[in-house]
């Protein structure tokens, strides 16, 4: 897609969340810092509605509940059936065995059509060697590439893993994503609002896999120009947003850094 930002900013999808009550308020403020609309419904009563209306579902499996569960697998059903988008950002996927049947149950129950995690929660869903230390990355034994690219092929998801360098793949296409600033892993929540972020983004383009990468570079260019002006995480987290909301497609495309594989 050309102009990607203005397309989300013209339309203002609305984006369901059902996600982490640690960043829940930091996805809902980035997804309207980029011009779309964030909306937070977890009851089992109203998600499928609220998923009826929407363009768009991210399931954020951060602070999971056997509630939160059911009502990620009703809204995605919601999803499924008007054909929108489904995001699974997989937090914490390898750290307890509880997370790591509920992930697999969703994956098993509902179509996902974007799978995020960092490097070792999707080694972990793909069924590599890997271990999760709480919600962080730890080392894995395998080319992160290659287990995208088989696992996308696996799943016929986009597979998006985040990291130094963000990789997605669909199956045929990688792109390795080089956007980004050390400063983005000095704060809580720049992994939860990256899903977020790639939602809106495929909310408004049907291609997954390039939205995926259109978004992880957008966040990217707005993270590398807050670090500019920032002297720390606090100074770079309120510059962070105000990057993002001044952001045009025209500015990002002047700094994207991507390749394809």
């Amino acid at each position: 897609m050309n102009d990607p930002l203005k397309t989300v900013r013209e339309t203002k999808p609305l984006i369901h969340h059902i996600t982490n009550w640690v960043t829940i308020y930091d996805c809902a403020n980035m997804t309207r810092a980029f011009g779309a609309l964030p909306v937070m419904a977890h009851a089992p009563e109203e998600c499928a509605e609220m998923t009826g209306i929407s363009s768009a579902l991210v399931l954020n499996i951060g602070t999971l509940t056997s509630e939160i569960i059911d009502s990620m697998l009703i809204s995605a059903a919601a999803a499924n059936k008007k054909k929108i988008p489904v995001v699974l950002d997989a937090v914490g996927v390898g750290a307890t065995k509880f997370r790591d049947e509920m992930a697999a149950k969703i994956l098993e129950s509902v179509r996902i059509d974007i799978i995020k995690g960092n490097y070792s929660e999707i080694a972990k869903l793909a069924g590599e060697s890997a271990e999760t230390k709480g919600v962080e990355a730890t080392s894995i034994n395998a080319d992160p590439a290659k287990i995208a690219k088989q696992f996308a092929k696996l799943s016929s998801s986009v597979i998006v893993m985040t990291g130094k360098e963000d990789i997605i793949s669909d199956g045929e296409k990688v792109f390795i994503v080089k956007n980004g600033h050390e400063l983005m892993g000095s704060i809580v929540g720049t992994g939860c609002m990256a899903a977020s972020v790639i939602g809106l983004f495929a909310a408004v383009n049907p291609d997954y896999c390039e939205a995926s990468r259109e978004a992880l570079c957008y966040f990217g260019v707005a993270g590398e120009l807050a670090a500019r002006k920032s002297n720390g995480p606090g100074s770079f987290k309120v510059n962070l947003y105000d990057e993002v909301f001044n952001l045009s497609d025209e500015k990002v495309k002047s700094m994207m850094n991507f390749e394809e594989q």
